[in-house]
């Protein structure tokens, strides 16, 4: 792991690392931001997973999470979204929503991509075992939390993963890829036309299929261009009843899709984690 850069920051440090990847076979960056703390004393860890276009700087440079981390004493982890760099396949088109910055959080089995998207393992097994090594990081104490395809990322890798992670949270999520225009040509150019395989990557299949966590908590704002076409959080609703799987959900008046909205509800999330992450 090598340091990019390490910035002080609401009593603690915020850095960015960068390291080769042996799941993505690519050098991958993301930035962790680490309260001050007592001498050994062991924090829990809250990963945030980015949407469509982004990577970790867009959550780092205007998530405003720091000062709410600070006061809880929570570790926040940002990965980027795919792998980058030259020889990783790419929308042939250069389309903003499939290739570079959009992966997903699925491990590709199509080619060309099956060499280098393999975001669900980085995010799952890869770098939390390198945060375990490097940080003086909690690991019996974890939380998730994205914003769109992030949001995707988050539900699905913490219904997935309900035994390490003890709270689940989104912002504006895609909550089924299965039913929405971005999901289709995500799951067919990464997984294939067998839609029973883009199951485990839909939190609404996943639900109906028998995963549950103790509880969700989703932000949505009404002002949102994406809200009717590609996010459909009425889906969610409508398993979480069926299914009895509890559900927060917040619609946000008048609030759009940006990090305007995030950064707004940004500290009531990390609140929400934190009271679930207490030792």
């Amino acid at each position: 792991m090598d340091t990019v850069s390490t910035n002080r920051a609401f009593g603690g440090t915020q850095g960015v690392y960068k390291h080769v990847s042996t799941e993505t076979g690519t050098e991958m960056t993301f930035s962790v931001f680490v309260p001050d703390h007592a001498e050994g004393e062991i924090l829990p860890v809250v990963w945030y997973l980015s949407g469509l276009t982004c990577t970790h700087a867009n959550v780092t440079e205007k998530g405003e999470f720091r000062a709410h981390c600070a006061k809880h004493g929570l570790i926040f982890v940002a990965p980027d979204t795919s792998p980058r760099g030259e020889g990783v396949a790419d929308d042939a088109e250069g389309a903003y929503d499939f290739g570079l910055g959009a992966g997903f959080y699925v491990n590709a089995t199509e080619e060309p991509f099956a060499a280098n998207y393999r975001m669900q393992a980085y995010v799952e097994d890869e770098l939390p075992a390198l945060i375990a090594d490097q940080f003086p990081a909690d690991m019996s104490r974890q939380g998730i939390m994205g914003h769109s395809m992030g949001g995707h990322g988050a539900l699905t890798i913490g219904l997935r993963n309900a035994d390490r992670f003890k709270a689940v949270s989104a912002f504006a999520p895609i909550v089924s890829p299965l039913n929405c225009p971005w999901g289709e040509k995500a799951l067919t150019g990464y997984i294939g036309a067998d839609k029973s395989a883009w199951r485990q990557y839909d939190a609404c299949a996943l639900i109906e299929d028998g995963a549950r966590v103790p509880d969700l908590l989703v932000d949505q704002g009404t002002a949102d261009d994406f809200l009717e076409g590609q996010l459909k959080p009425e889906l969610l609703v409508e398993v979480c009843k069926e299914k009895d799987q509890p559900l927060t959900l917040r619609m946000q008046e008048g609030y759009d899709h940006s990090y305007y909205f995030i950064s707004t509800f940004m500290g009531e999330h990390l609140d929400w984690h934190a009271a679930r992450l207490k030792a």
